[in-house]
């Protein structure tokens, strides 16, 4: 019997300054394993090269093997500084259906110091500051001669030679053109946009978000709410510029695409900070158009646009405050759709982890002056470890795995409260729409007077959830971010509430004004009751041997999407006005919301497909899930405050995944140091050299396959295990794929790529 499983992957993208180039490779294998993914699930034949046969083929095997029909979802993508360039351009690869492979071309061929270097600031002549050029060779000290192994020996006199060029330019100014750096990426993006589109590499209405790290350097004012005083003022420094398609519209501008990227990776000291004006010089040069310039800097710079200061923001690098961006991806996931059963991943790209890490002598001397100014103001700041974004994410996985164990554990119990409830009435007569909704009333009245005094608390929660709710989907609906809209809406909502006809009492059981409100508004618990039946037929699955629960699993979670889109911003947009003009009283507005999520046709139509679904059902699989659907108040009641009023989205726990040089040791040990040449110069080594790009490429793409074809494992139900010698032989055959195909590209490291084929076997 075949499941159907989505993995889906969060995308986390580190800085890395030249290691971008390591960090392409890595992002391309994505992109190829999206593209394997969709071209395995299409109805029609679509076309694949490269890795991606073989990532078709290992997808084939699972289903085969372990009965599972996997689909690969990349759907979320944050990136900071050199992250957030390639996020960008893997975004609009994957919203678009546009080839990365333009993309390769132009970062060994562009991402080079001469290239970036600003006209003006270049050195004049080869005579020009002759006095500079032992600096140069200084500098040289931290090169590692096994990393120079790598390459060719050629290449040692370019890095000679261009490291002079850029120590004798343009001194106490960045030496890098912000003019020059935005052409670059609309040539990029240009060259994407010119390849054959075959499609968007998401299903329709699994929406793609992205989000982009940048920091503002003089800030913009923001209130925080006190006890005394009442209210400051802070100045925030920290923006996140986020672009969706959600689901199935046009991703973003490429003049968008272009701020976000080259703001992200305004590196302090490299390149100048960016504004709004540069781009605009730009895009006058080349006579291009940005018709959405207004609304969009109006929703990512709203504080500066509403003092008609947009124009005058100052943006440097988004790793200089948030070089791993996890928050903005976790938050991501409160509009995922369902359709089947879901693998989360939090997947972060880590070019150099470690960088800067001392043990020994070396860390026993005091560091110098001016290394601990530095240290404290660029270095620190960017290598601080993620423990707190993991410790957030842990603690949501466990919270997630104690509900599960407390259901497991009081399934029982509530079983026999519900046979002995219908006693056998339940089993002996067909589900009908109507009987579905008699039966609900009835098993929810019986939760109620089981719980007692508990369960006024429990009411209590959920009305408070359904507030935050309201609020959150309001605030998104308004377009007005910030805490303190947030607060404003949400006092008046709450107001409101409170002065409802009739008190929302839930002493012994709900009052009429309760459940009129919780009929109208509580998507939570009906979201929380299809996911609990869902996960109850997931294990019914594993432990049938035999039998076809296809339509049973396309009624649930056809159900679940349908409440899900009612949880979704865009359905409600045209609520906007009503949001921003909300002052004291929200009730014209709460009714207006109540019409635009209509729960009462949602609720009749999840009854009718339910219905026509455990009519098909097996016994054996009819009653377990009848016992979980109407035992599923006695499960919210124990479970909700355990959740602390969370509906958590995606209902399982997330599992973190990190790519680094130091996990993929199938062809190297030794991480960054025994395989990149980026991580010389303090990581702005692969700018010196077409060679150390070639390498640093090469090694992306190798070790990007390697943890793809590790996590896509990792994606196998428990008891299903790969044949012995099967993942090690599949990665070969990918790695082999990719030298195949590089090779007549990469001519500045031909003896790296028969010392590759060697070391693969």
């Amino acid at each position: 019997m075949k499941r159907e499983k989505e993995l889906r992957m969060a995308l986390v993208c580190y800085g890395g300054i030249s290691l971008a180039v390591y960090m392409h490779g890595i992002t391309k294998e994505i992109w190829r394993v999206a593209r394997a993914s969709r071209a395995f699930h299409a109805a029609e034949t679509l076309p694949v090269s490269s890795t991606e046969c073989v990532y078709c083929a290992l997808l084939g095997e699972i289903e085969r093997e372990a009965g599972v029909r996997l689909r690969v979802l990349p759907d979320i993508i944050a990136g900071a500084s050199a992250g957030g360039i390639n996020g960008v351009f893997l975004a609009q690869a994957i919203a678009t259906g546009q080839s990365l492979e333009p993309l390769t071309k132009l970062w060994l061929e562009a991402a080079d110091i001469e290239a970036l270097i600003d006209p003006e600031a270049a050195p004049s002549n080869r005579f020009s500051k002759a006095w500079a050029v032992p600096i140069a060779w200084m500098a040289q000290r931290r090169a590692n001669a096994s990393v120079d192994e790598l390459v060719e020996s050629e290449a040692r006199e370019e890095v000679r030679h261009k490291l002079s060029h850029f120590v004798r330019s343009r001194w106490f100014e960045p030496p890098f053109g912000g003019k020059r750096f935005v052409g670059l990426i609309l040539d990029a993006l240009d060259a994407m946009a010119k390849t054959e589109a075959d499609g968007r590499l998401l299903p329709e209405g699994q929406p793609l978000d992205l989000f982009v790290t940048v920091t503002d350097f003089r800030g913009h004012p923001e209130r925080l709410q006190l006890n005394s005083p009442p209210e400051v003022l802070e100045t925030e420094h920290r923006l996140v510029i986020p672009f969706t398609d959600h689901g199935d519209a046009a991703f973003a501008d490429p003049a968008e695409l272009t701020f976000a990227a080259r703001a992200t990776s305004s590196f302090p000291g490299a390149f100048p900070p960016f504004s709004v004006g540069e781009l605009d010089t730009v895009l006058e040069q080349r006579n291009m158009q940005w018709p959405t310039r207004t609304a969009f800097l109006a929703r990512i710079l709203p504080r500066h646009f509403a003092a008609n200061s947009a124009e005058k923001a100052v943006l440097i690098d988004g790793s200089v405050l948030a070089n791993a961006p996890f928050r903005p991806a976790i938050d991501a996931l409160r509009e995922r759709p369902a359709r089947r059963e879901i693998d989360r991943r939090f997947v972060y790209i880590d070019p150099f982890p470690g960088l800067g890490f001392q043990i020994g002598a070396t860390a026993a001397e005091s560091p110098g002056f001016f290394q601990t100014i530095i240290g404290a103001i660029s270095e620190l700041p960017r290598q601080q470890p993620i423990r707190d974004n993991l410790e957030a994410i842990q603690e949501r996985s466990a919270r997630i795995e104690r509900m599960r164990s407390i259901t497991h554990a009081i399934r029982p119990e509530v079983e026999a409260q519900i046979e002995a409830l219908f006693g056998y009435t339940l089993f002996l007569d067909s589900p009908t729409p109507a009987r579905l909704v008699a039966w609900r009333i009835k098993a929810q009245n019986a939760a109620a007077a089981k719980a007692g005094f508990a369960y006024a608390a429990y009411g209590h929660l959920k009305t408070a959830g359904v507030i935050d709710l309201i609020t959150n989907l309001l605030q998104a609906v308004g377009g007005e971010a910030g805490p303190e809209r947030l607060a404003r809406i949400r006092g008046v909502v709450t107001k409101t509430v409170a002065e409802m006809n009739g008190d929302l009492t839930f002493s012994g059981k709900a009052s009429r004004s309760a459940i009129l409100f919780l009929r109208s508004f509580d998507l939570g618990f009906r979201i929380r009751r299809l996911r609990l039946v869902a996960r109850r037929l997931t294990e019914l699955e594993e432990e049938l041997e035999e039998g076809d629960l296809a339509a049973a699993r396309d009624a649930i979670y056809d159900a679940l999407a349908a409440y899900l889109e009612a949880k979704r911003t865009d359905p409600h947009a045209h609520l906007k006005r009503e949001v921003r003009a909300l002052h004291r009283d929200a009730m014209p507005l709460l009714h207006q919301l109540a019409r635009s999520l209509d729960l009462k046709r949602l609720d009749a139509q999840t009854d009718k497909a339910l219905a026509d679904a455990f009519a098909g059902m097996p016994k054996d699989v009819k009653r377990p899930l009848l016992l979980s659907y109407l035992g599923f108040p006695f499960f919210d009641v124990a479970t909700l405050p355990l959740l602390q009023g969370e509906g958590l989205d995606e209902f399982d726990p997330i599992k973190v995944d990190r790519i680094a040089p130091e996990d993929a040791t199938a062809i190297r040990k030794g991480g960054a140091e025994a395989t990149l040449k980026g991580t010389q110069f303090n990581s702005f080594g692969a700018f010196f050299s077409r060679a150390y790009r070639e390498n640093d490429y090469l090694w992306g793409r190798l070790h990007g396959a390697e943890r793809m074809i590790d996590i896509i494992v990792s994606a196998l139900p428990p008891r299903a295990r790969m044949k012995p010698g099967r993942v090690a032989a599949i990665k070969r055959q990918a790695f082999h794929a990719i030298l195949d195909e590089e090779e007549p590209r990469l001519a500045a490291v031909p003896g790296l790529i028969e010392a590759l084929r060697k070391e693969v076997g």
